[in-house]
């Protein structure tokens, strides 16, 4: 697209007298190739730098809308300073923790510990329950199985800690099963009471086999998500493949309620244990990559592509079918320099229009004074001394201050300076 643009010549005069202008916004004439730095008092690239005035108002929006996303952030981290409990906690009112169970037993009169210590030895009648038992160490796998509890409830163990607490009881995958199945409503399919009295629960996860002292129920392929072994000397070791039915979430569905109350209500005493989540796994127990991610992240997903979507929309240049022209587009001279006029009103550049008027006068002063160019622009010094000689009763200060003095600092003042400048060359070319 070509367009016409005006060249050196003078701005168009005013409609009235200097006082009166007939026009609030003077044309402002194309400007020719900037110049380089100049000697004396000359103008610089200076008087175009962005002031800080200038840098405000481009960037307040943007510091407003970074200062409000901090007053979120804010605001967000305070309402959620609420504590945050891992799954199956008997502390946390959550759907993954496990309060609901704790209380109904507590109602029944039991005396419920909840402690982060390992019971150093039993009293008889007691269960005791190890929601992480991977990431108990070797000398606390064998204080736990040397307390001899009457009832030893394990949650998704892995090898180590079988072979320590649960002897013969072995993950599905080593002979040859599946490792790991859903958890759905099962029926029980065994003979053990507290599972035959509960019948269909929500079992699942880790898959067992039985060994010869135990008995497994609700079977999922050639695994057991719970089995029961006998450890020697009455104590009853059981076998979890997933701890959810104790989650306050499913304790209402199916048999949930009972099995929960069967398994850790039998004796007069619990202890839950609360696992050390700073320990070390042990081995066979190894997380993997997908336990590292934060829960919600497919929430975070969707939302940041929603995001993406919507930036796209904002920044779309196009929202319809694209229109052709015929080049090239002849643009009149008078309306390229009109809508260059209305730019700078609306960015308000008096600086960058009164250096536009004001280089373009000195250009064309240069060759009816006979001033030569020096680096594209004539001698300030120059400039102003022939303009003086030319017309003796201007006083040297005023012709400098005219051609290149300070900014205007308003409308009025950038209008009186177009008309003082149209004023100079008449005088100049007819003195």
């Amino acid at each position: 697209m070509t367009s016409t643009t005006p060249g050196p010549a003078a701005p168009p005069a005013p409609a009235g007298p200097p006082a009166e202008p007939a026009s609030p916004v003077p044309p402002t004439p194309a400007a020719p190739p900037r110049p380089g730095p100049t000697s004396g008092g000359g103008p610089s690239t200076s008087s175009l730098a962005p002031t800080g005035r200038g840098l405000w108002r481009r960037s307040r929006w943007y510091l407003l809308t970074v200062v409000l996303l901090l007053i979120a952030a804010a605001a967000l981290a305070g309402l959620n300073q609420e504590r945050r409990y891992p799954p199956l906690d008997p502390r946390s009112y959550d759907a993954s923790g496990s309060h609901a169970v704790v209380a109904l037993l507590q109602r029944q009169g039991l005396k419920v510990d909840i402690t982060a210590d390992l019971p150093t030895r039993s009293t008889g009648n007691d269960t005791l329950v190890v929601p992480e038992p991977d990431l108990l160490d070797a000398d606390q796998l064998r204080a736990v199985a040397a307390a001899r509890h009457s009832r030893l409830v394990l949650v998704a163990p892995g090898p180590a800690a079988l072979s320590a607490l649960a002897p013969g009881v072995r993950p599905s995958e080593e002979g040859g099963g599946a490792p790991y199945a859903a958890v759905r409503s099962t029926a029980a399919q065994c003979s053990f009471t507290e599972a035959v009295r509960a019948g269909t629960a929500h079992l699942g996860g880790l898959l067992y086999t039985t060994g010869s002292r135990g008995e497994g129920c609700y079977p999922r392929g050639h695994g057991y998500p719970l089995v029961v072994a006998q450890a020697g000397k009455g104590s009853e070791v059981v076998v979890l493949g997933s701890g959810d039915f104790l989650s306050n979430e499913l304790m209402k569905k199916d048999g949930n309620a009972s099995l929960a109350l069967g398994l850790l209500g039998s004796q007069p005493h619990l202890t839950w244990q609360l696992p050390d989540y700073t320990a070390p796994v042990l081995d066979g127990g190894d997380k993997k990559f997908t336990d590292y991610i934060p829960a919600g992240w497919r929430w975070a997903a969707y939302q940041l592509a929603v995001a993406t979507v919507l930036a796209a929309l904002w920044r779309a240049r196009r929202l319809g079918p694209v229109i052709s022209e015929n080049l090239p587009v002849v643009v009149r001279a008078a309306e390229t320099t009109e809508g260059r006029a209305r730019l700078y009103r609306r960015a308000k550049a008096r600086g960058r229009a009164a250096d536009a008027l004001r280089r373009a006068a000195a250009h064309r002063l240069a060759p009816t004074l006979g001033v030569p160019p020096d680096a594209g622009a004539p001698d300030p010094t120059a400039l102003c001394a022939a303009v003086t000689d030319r017309l003796p009763d201007r006083p040297a200060g005023d012709v400098r201050a005219l051609l290149y003095g300070p900014p205007p600092t308003d409308d009025a003042a950038l209008l009186r300076l177009a008309d003082d400048l149209d004023a100079l060359e008449r005088q100049v070319r007819k003195p």
